[in-house]
């Protein structure tokens, strides 16, 4: 059993006030000074300052030159199943990682510099919470670098970007705004999956698009159902707010694959 868990992993994103504290952004040594904002565009909500035991942080506004070594530990199955920061549900066998500060989404390659095993991973959490510590990997991305045993290590990360697929292979790269992207709003979540369906019909005739998606979450299995396709976090914001006035108040706007 992993004891280097991180105690706390879901996250409330709280004020919209922006202060860049740099001091924050670089607390773990070695990492270059962080890229600034972009200028105009919207800031994702999960890209806005948020506070965990008291210490303030301050999301980076774009990955752009990100570098940072310092010590990475893994969580598994206590979070397992449970909620990210970006809304997905946490698999500890995935190969994805939490980070205090980088966007949400981003791939990051790994090194672990005591063995030079190399992994590439995808950040949807924040965390560590831990002193000293700059990543917290899925427990897979951990048994691939061989962190798993030991619980830390010390690494080298640097962020690549957003993943795109194309005729010559995967490649990374920045957004022109890190507002556009393909998103649709989750409006419920059911155990019953006719209960799922039913939803997701009729959200198919008013809005011509939706699905529904199955989870895992503490054991249980869930359905949830999403509705609309959007080209911008903005436009999906602004849909949720209109999916909760017609009475679906616990919908939010997730990232489609």
């Amino acid at each position: 059993m992993n004891t280097f868990l991180s105690p706390v992993r879901t996250l409330i994103v709280p004020s919209t006030a922006i202060i860049l504290f740099a001091a924050l952004l670089l607390s773990a040594c070695g990492g270059k000074k962080p890229p600034t904002a972009p200028q105009g565009g919207k800031v994702k909500a999960t890209q806005k300052p948020y506070m965990v035991l008291g210490k303030r942080y301050e999301p980076l506004q774009t990955h752009v030159g990100f570098t940072q070594e310092g010590i990475a530990s893994w969580y598994g199955k206590d979070f397992h199943g449970k909620k990210t920061s970006n809304g997905e549900i946490y698999d500890m066998h995935a190969m994805t990682a939490a980070h205090k500060t980088l966007p949400l989404g981003v791939f990051v390659k790994v090194r672990n510099r005591e063995n030079g095993e190399e992994t590439v991973v995808r950040v949807n959490d924040r965390g560590p919470f831990v002193k000293n510590r700059i990543i917290d990997l899925s427990y897979s991305a951990a048994k691939k670098l061989g962190v798993d045993a030991k619980g830390t290590a010390p690494v080298r990360i640097e962020a690549l970007g957003y993943r795109a697929t194309g005729a010559s292979g995967e490649s990374y790269s920045a957004p022109e705004n890190y507002d556009s992207g393909n998103y649709s709003v989750q409006v419920g979540a059911f155990k019953d999956q006719q209960n799922a369906k039913r939803l997701s019909e009729e959200m198919k005739k008013l809005h011509g698009y939706s699905e529904v998606k199955s989870a895992m979450v503490n054991g249980e299995q869930f359905y949830r159902v999403q509705a609309g396709v959007f080209t911008s976090l903005q436009a999906a914001e602004e849909a949720e707010q209109r999916f909760a006035e017609q009475g679906y108040p616990g919908s939010f706007a997730v990232a489609l694959d």
